[in-house]
Parts: C-alpha cells; structure tokens; sequence
C-alpha cells in the first residue's frame, strides 16, 4: 500500500483515504512540502512540521474540518456521559471556592464532556457559565449544534482569557501540542574504539525534509543548547535513544500561571511521571499516530489526516506550573480520581445498561483506560481545607 500524497509506503495494515480525503492530503502536502522547501537547509524542525499538520488553518488534521471523533479515535467522554457526570462532581468543589462559576474548556471536541459536565453541575444545583476555546471551525460548529439547549449559558472564544477564575478543563489537550523529537548518536564509526569509549553520545533533533522521490523523510542536525538543556535536565545520555519533549505544552501550562487568577485547572491525558518517561527501556519514545482507529508510529504519512500525539511527562507539567506560580494539588490515576469523585455513585443513579457498565470498565480497567491516563490538578487561591474531592486517595505526587 502507498500515500496517495507522496507514494511512501504507509504502514502494515492502515486503510485507503477515501477520495475527498486524498485530495485534501494532497493539498496539505503541497503546503508542507514548501515550507520545507523554504526552510534553512530544506529541513524544518518536526514540532513545526507536527504544528502545520495539525493546526494550519483550513488545512491541519484539527483546523480544516478532517477530525473524525469516534472514527480516528475514541475519547472517555465520547465513550460514556458518565466521565463528565463525574467529572462535574470534582467541579462543583472547585467552583464552591471561587468568586463565580466559571469553567473554560480548552479542545472540547464534538462538546460531549461540556454536556455532560453542565448536565451533571444542574442534577447537582449549579448554574455555570461555560466557555469553550476551540481552534476548529467545524468541531466549533458541532459544539454549538450540540450545545444550543443551554443557550447563552456556553460560549465560545478564540484565545486565552487575560484573566479568569473557576475550573479549567483540557482532556487530551496536552497529547496534540507539537512536541521536539531528539536522538542520542553513537560516536563517529571513524572514531577509535579507545576514543569512542571517553566520547559522549551527540545530541541530534529530528527535522523533516523531502528526498528526491518526493517523499517526506527524516533528517537530524546537532541539538541547539536550549534543546540540550532541557534534555540533560530530563534524563542521562543514552546511545541510541530516542524520544521527544513537549516545551510549547510546558509553556503553556507555565503561561496559565499568569491568568489563572483564581481556582484549579485538571489536565487530563495519557502519560508517566518524568523517571518512567525517559526510562531506559522506553528508548523508541511515545510518539503515536490515529487514522481510522488505526494506531501506528510514522507521522510522515496521511499528513493532514491523522492525529499526532506524544505522552505526557506529567512531571515536566507539574514543574512548569509551580514555575508559573501555582500549585500542584494534586496527580493520580484516572481510575483513582474517578472512583474518588464517585463514579459508582454517578452510575447506580444512571441506566444500568450494558453500554454504560461497559463503559466503566475502560474507563477504570489497567488493561484500557484507566492506569494509563493521569489527572493532574494544578491551580492558585483556592480556599479548602480539605483535598480535592478526586485525589483524596492514591494521590501520587509523591512520585512526580
């Protein structure tokens, strides 16, 4: 099988784009293969590649209408209303220490964790105001087909507020934030064995370049040193090893100390504390891609069409928030914090039917969902005096 773009070979057992998602692939190509063009060297850095494959307006995976919710992949509030019903829970606690009942989701998706959290927020007596920043036309227009029995309850915007107070929601938000790719190299097979022996591994980033087939292709240049520190401050070099790291999403949650005035914001994605991210054994990384619930590791291929995801370094995320001047209140697994937050409770005053009993058990299982997401809870001037209703027990940041 081959890329309709570009005739690279597509990884073992990925289905054909149909024919309106090959002329749009096409056209995403064509933008990216310029701006390689145009890049020093025709390389360009595999964030900002990752960055105009996702985000390029009218053009990337999640700003030209291409997202497919429930088809490249499935989320835990697509999976059941249970999650956000829960979820709401948490809310309620957070919203009862803030001056006004704010919530600001980033990402919402086709808006099904904003209906069910405000569903659940009413069962409980809470009016919020909802607020929704999403770079996505066409989920925009979605969430506001789905969400038009609220009213002016929920609203949208296009950028960060410059202040606000309540409870922050991102799930999965953190995964899709263009990351860095970096290597360690062997010393030079021209080097002497005794020499190769003293040298240390050379630090390379991955940048994506076109070879003479046309096709997009891998190249690494030496690590700058602000690449080289963030390393080195990460993990030991180790020859051969490979992985990424995710400065724009630490920046980001750094940045939010600065208009985050009051309340908490719960991150919630699939990843490791910083010892287990950069462990020895994961020498591949964690970088993933999503095409029709199809999950591979080449994000060269169906460039426009695919989801593009790293794991989280939660502990990474938990540093740049105390960098940005909030705390951290708390980290543990989806599992724990759901079960905290009563999700038994949530699902003996729900329909026990099989899909939603099916539900719960992804939502908590090892095996699916619930060790491999995280929840980490950062925030500034909230006023309880007692631990967030989802982390009062197996709350881990002892091991961030």
């Amino acid at each position: 099988m081959t890329d309709f773009t570009t005739s690279a070979p597509l990884p073992e057992g990925l289905p054909t784009p149909d024919p309106d998602s090959a002329g749009h692939g096409r056209l995403v190509y064509d933008m990216l293969r310029d701006q390689v063009a145009a890049s020093p060297d025709r390389m360009m850095p595999f964030d900002d590649w990752m960055h105009q494959a996702l985000y390029a307006p009218g053009l990337g995976y999640y700003a030209a209408g291409s997202t497919k919710l429930g088809v490249d992949f499935t989320t835990a509030p697509e999976l059941s209303p249970l999650f956000g019903l829960t979820l709401a829970r948490q809310i309620q606690q957070v919203l009862a220490a803030c001056d006004a009942p704010n919530i600001l989701e980033f990402g919402a998706g086709s808006g099904a964790l904003a209906e069910a959290v405000l569903d659940g927020l009413q069962a409980l007596g809470i009016d919020a105001h909802y607020t929704i920043l999403e770079v996505s036309p066409d989920l925009r227009e979605r969430q506001q087909q789905r969400l038009e029995h609220f009213g002016d309850q929920v609203q949208w915007r296009d950028e960060v507020p410059d202040s606000f107070c309540g409870c922050v929601l991102a799930n999965e938000v953190l995964d899709a934030m263009p990351v860095k790719l970096f290597r360690f190299d062997q010393p030079s097979s021209t080097t002497d064995a005794a020499t190769a022996a003293t040298q240390a591994p050379t630090l390379v980033e991955a940048m994506v370049g076109v070879n003479d087939a046309g096709h997009f292709t891998w190249r690494h240049r030496p690590a700058g040193v602000p690449l080289q520190e963030a390393v080195a401050a990460r993990m030991p070099a180790l020859p051969g090893y490979q992985s990424e790291i995710n400065l724009q999403a630490e920046a980001w949650v750094r940045g939010m100390g600065q208009w985050l005035k009051q309340g908490a914001a719960l991150l919630i994605d699939y990843g490791f504390p910083q010892r287990e991210y950069y462990h020895p054994q994961r020498s591949q990384g964690t970088l993933m891609c999503h095409f029709r619930h199809h999950s591979h590791s080449d994000p060269l291929v169906l460039p426009g069409l695919q989801d593009i995801t790293a794991h989280v370094d939660f502990t990474a995320m938990a540093d740049a928030a105390l960098e940005g001047g909030l705390q951290v209140l708390g980290y543990t697994s989806q599992a724990n914090f759901l079960l905290n937050a009563d999700l038994m409770v949530v699902l003996g005053e729900s329909d026990q039917s099989p899909q939603h009993l099916s539900a719960v058990q992804k939502l908590l299982s090892e095996a699916e969902m619930g060790e491999l997401f995280k929840v980490l809870a950062i925030g500034t001037e909230l006023e309880v005096d007692y631990p967030l209703r989802g982390f009062t027990r197996n709350d881990r940041r002892h091991a961030l």
